[in-house]
């Protein structure tokens, strides 16, 4: 569809729905920015961040009842 056909669309359409079409541009637009802004995951971007304990696979003491 070229900008002539959508632009003579919209310009057909009355105020209360030109008033929707705008805020749904508006929110294609703020979508499309976010995606652009989007962060790369860099792969072993956490190492060193994260730590875990020795006894991690050790049995806790609130499920003794149930073992």
């Amino acid at each position: 569809m070229d900008n002539s056909t959508l632009h003579s669309k919209i310009n057909s359409l009355p105020e209360n729905l030109k008033m929707k079409v705008q805020d749904f541009v508006d929110f294609l637009l703020t979508k499309a920015k976010m995606e652009d802004e989007k962060k790369v995951r860099v792969f072993g971007s956490r190492k060193g961040k994260i730590e875990m304990l020795d006894d991690f696979d050790a049995p806790i003491e609130d499920f003794k009842d149930y073992m």
